[in-house]
């Protein structure tokens, strides 16, 4: 037996959870806010966070430390180590143009889908490091050195050792390291910057960062969406869908996804695996746009779908407000489809929504099914997965097992899971290849049952009237569910 502690820094948080390593449980949490501040952010809040969420001996008896932080986030230091900026967050819309730029200087989205397995979104490292350059050319000019905020942060627990690492997780999101080699390209740092930079080590899952000076053991670290998954317990077979504003879809699969159309997202997972992603642009947005409209809230809302039936009285909701990311219509607007006089009622724009949404989804699952990833479970995340309308809509129209999990923080209990392994591994207890088995999150269970040929139906009417308002989207069409 023994103690280890997930910390996760998120762009609001810092959440701290220590864990006994054989069983998993909870043993203590800690928690401290963040100051907002934009998309420029002093690291040193982050520490100061950690200090305040470590108070009152929350980490006496810990062995071992893992570290997992918000991605796209990106700290471009001097050759002292020092940064030359604070640290540019989240998805960044100054780099907007930037990122368009270097999509057309490598000749297009499939020539970086092939390079890295993504392509430039202003969210990504490289395309902050070209705003940077373009921007702040003063600054640009000191950058000697880039890390992301879970690198910075274990270089910091490690007390700024000469040695800098990171993992295969938050590597793959920086638009300048391919999970398909598990190489870095260095061309593509200097085509952003303009000249070529230390980048830190790309260490295994099971792999320490190092030793602080007291001996305790700081595991490699990771990016939140990967630890995560490793915290609920992802694996083969399953996928991961994200209800946020926007949407994601990932799985695990056992190798990466080269993707000529530029759909799906090469990420690595935490475990020595690999991450595919296909992004959505509209999720719960639709949901509130759609309340908006009714004078509603989400759970009135969720209520009145439910008085419908599916297919929502042939009302068709193409829910692409935002434009959209799958399938690729960036300039695009939503669309109702299939007025009539009988569907023209608050219960039938509410189904519609919820079906919109959950079919946008299913597109963007299908993506991953049409490239050989298996789907048998589905996990459902996100504050409008507690919705009854999408628990009982959601397993037809995905077609699959449904798992809503219990609210936890499992980006920091995958970030303990993390450091129990690599303390275990140190000890020679378990295998580099075989992480520790941690209970299943709680969770409910949907089964889509007898419903799945109505899911399938919806679904029919769905794609017709995508095609037809937008013929071709999907080249590569989605597979059949």
């Amino acid at each position: 037996m023994g103690i280890v502690a997930g910390l996760d820094s998120s762009s609001e948080s810092t959440r701290i959870v220590v864990c006994d390593t054989d069983t998993g449980a909870v043993l203590r949490h800690g928690y401290a806010p963040h100051p907002m501040t934009g998309s420029d952010v002093d690291p040193q809040a982050w520490l100061l966070s950690l200090g305040e969420a470590a108070e009152g001996g929350l980490l006496e008896g810990v062995e071992a430390i893992g570290v997992s932080a918000q991605q796209h986030g990106l700290l471009a230091l001097d050759a002292g180590g020092v940064t030359v900026r604070p640290a540019m967050i989240g998805n960044d819309r100054r780099a907007q143009a930037a990122a368009a730029d270097l999509i057309d200087a490598l000749g297009g989205r499939g020539a970086w889908a092939q390079a890295v397995g993504a392509v430039p979104q202003p969210g990504l490292a490289v395309a902050k490091l070209r705003w940077l350059a373009r921007s702040e050319p003063e600054s640009a000019r000191r950058v000697a050195e880039l890390l992301q905020p879970h690198d910075w942060l274990v270089w910091q627990l490690l007390g700024r050792p000469a040695r800098r690492t990171t993992d295969r997780g938050a590597a793959s999101g920086t638009g300048y390291w391919s999970a398909a080699t598990g190489q870095y390209r260095t061309d593509l740092v200097e085509l952003a910057l303009g000249h070529p930079v230390r980048l830190p080590e790309v260490i295994g899952p099971a792999e320490p960062a190092g030793h602080t000076p007291e001996g305790l053991l700081i595991s490699a670290g990771t990016g939140e969406t990967m630890a995560a998954a490793f915290g609920l317990g992802v694996g083969i077979g399953d996928a991961v869908v994200s209800l946020g504003a926007s949407g994601s879809v990932f799985a695990v699969h056992h190798e990466a996804l080269a993707d000529p159309g530029a759909t799906i997202t090469g990420y690595a997972d935490a475990t020595g695996m690999h991450l595919p992603v296909v992004h959505t642009l509209n999720a719960v947005r639709v949901l509130r746009g759609t309340a908006e409209m009714l004078g509603c809230d989400l759970e009135e809302l969720s209520a009145l779908a439910l008085k419908s039936t599916p297919g929502a009285s042939g009302l068709v909701f193409l829910p692409y407000l935002e434009g959209e990311r799958t399938p690729h219509l960036p300039h695009t607007a939503g669309t109702l489809s299939g007025l009539r006089r009988e569907s023209m009622k608050p219960e039938h724009l509410a189904r519609a929504a919820f079906e919109g949404m959950l079919c946008g989804l299913a597109d963007a699952l299908d993506v991953l099914r049409g490239r050989g990833v298996e789907v048998r479970r589905i996990f459902l995340l996100g504050p409008s997965a507690d919705l009854p309308a999408v628990r009982a809509i959601a397993p037809a129209l995905l077609g699959a097992r449904v798992v809503v999990p219990q609210p936890a923080e499992y980006a920091a209990l995958g970030a303990a899971r993390q450091a129990a392994w690599a303390l275990g591994v140190s000890r020679g207890t378990l295998s580099p290849q075989a992480p520790p088995v941690w209970p299943a999150a709680a969770s409910q269970v949907f089964e889509p049952g007898d419903e799945l040929p109505v899911g399938q139906a919806v679904r029919q009417q769905y794609a017709a009237v995508r095609d037809q308002t937008h013929p071709g989207a999907f080249d590569h069409g989605p597979a059949a569910v």
